[in-house]
């Protein structure tokens, strides 16, 4: 069964036509940099890649023209549904649902703790309703994998209220990821769907990293928002909350805009001064970039740190899961992080590291005896589990 797969954003529209049963791709593309004069509307189908300027488009305007190449490529009547993806669905979703009114209602109940994030989602289902009225829509939540997290880990010492009144508490994100990797990893190590004790690390712009056990999230780096956690391409990570008020009374900025330095011009940009870019990072680290090598050391120390904290959640550990952009490709970041937790068990394989970028998965540590822990990379595939998910419940 084909299933177009919507993500959009703020200013993107990621769409995708995959068979959800045995992940090929029959389109794929990009409206980027919308409601600018840089518009662009790209994509992939037939081994062809294109770029169209859509100079000032919007989303309506770029899924329509995305809506229409499906027609053109003859593949709007192979769909058999739309699946999209849903950053914040707080705890009012443990999975993925048909969209009726009444999800939709709720997702809107969503938007003050997903603001940036749930209006432009909600945007696309609209459309998309509008456009392929005869298709069942499926919203798939990056919070509903971390649902089955134990109060202890989503609970937040503040006062109890707050929790209660304002729904303030650890959520999550980035779950389709996790939930896909780490069934992967535990098809790789032969352990059944309910078995395994598992750190996934979704590493790309976004970072966050999850403890899985026995195929649940048990725990996870990300909060109440995206911005906790691990330090990222523009995102500050963890600091101390204290931060906001002291650089408020230091240099005369608001809360709101020191909120909005720490999404958007911290994490690696704001260490480094020069990108927010791993391989860009390795590249200028190498020539002896001073900030670019603080950066790295600092992004993996926290890495591995927190890793290791999540291994409190799972009492033990059988894999550690590196996947997303910099998780696949960077050789160096791998080497560092296992490197760091070489306590834990795990006895980096340098030939077997070199090897794993580009797509190609696989161990990456040596065996060691029976009961050692390995660690693996493992590509992501976002879309093909929205589409899974979509299916089934088209089915």
């Amino acid at each position: 069964m084909n299933i177009l797969v919507l993500n959009c954003g703020s200013s993107s529209a990621k769409f995708a036509v995959l068979d959800a049963r045995t992940g090929a791709e029959h389109l794929t593309g990009n409206a980027q940099r919308l409601g600018t004069p840089e518009a662009t509307l790209d994509w992939r189908h037939a081994g062809q890649s294109v770029s169209r300027p859509i100079p000032g488009a919007d989303h309506d305007v770029a899924l329509r023209a995305a809506v229409a190449l499906l027609r053109e490529a003859g593949l709007e009547q192979t769909l058999g549904g739309v699946g999209h993806r849903v950053v914040h669905g707080a705890t009012r979703f443990a999975q993925s649902m048909r969209i009726t009114p009444e999800v939709i209602a709720q997702v809107e109940a969503c938007v003050p703790l997903g603001p940036l994030h749930n209006p432009p989602n909600l945007l696309g289902i609209r459309i998309a309703q509008e456009l392929l009225p005869g298709l069942v829509q499926v919203a798939v939540f990056d919070t509903a994998f971390h649902q089955t997290m134990p109060p202890r880990a989503y609970t937040y010492p503040v006062p109890l209220e707050w929790l209660e009144q304002h729904e303030v508490r650890r959520y999550g994100f980035h779950g389709t990821s996790h939930r896909y990797v780490a069934q992967k990893a535990q098809a790789m190590l032969g352990l059944a769907p309910d078995a395994g004790a598992l750190l996934t690390a979704h590493l790309g712009n976004g970072c966050s990293a999850t403890a899985v056990l026995n195929g649940r999230s048990v725990d996870t780096t990300m909060g109440l928002t995206p911005l906790e956690g691990l330090v990222m391409g523009t995102r500050s990570g963890s600091v101390d909350p204290a931060l906001v008020g002291h650089v408020a009374r230091a240099t005369g900025a608001t809360p709101e805009s020191i909120l909005d330095t720490l999404n958007k011009r911290s994490g690696l940009l704001g260490l480094s001064g020069h990108s927010n870019d791993m391989r860009t990072l390795e590249a200028a680290a190498a020539a002896g970039h001073a900030r670019a090598q603080l950066a790295i050391e600092v992004f993996c120390y926290v890495l591995a740190k927190q890793l290791a904290g999540l291994t409190v959640a799972l009492g033990r550990l059988d894999a550690l899961v590196f996947t997303g952009g910099i998780g696949e490709n960077s050789v160096l970041v791998r080497e560092k992080v296992v490197g760091l937790l070489g306590f834990l068990g795990l006895v980096l394989d340098p030939e077997a590291n070199a090897r794993a970028i580009r797509g190609h998965d696989g161990r990456i540590t040596l065996p060691g005896d029976a009961h050692a822990p390995q660690a693996l990379v493992v590509p992501t595939h976002e879309e093909l589990m929205i589409a899974m998910d979509t299916a089934a419940l088209v089915a």
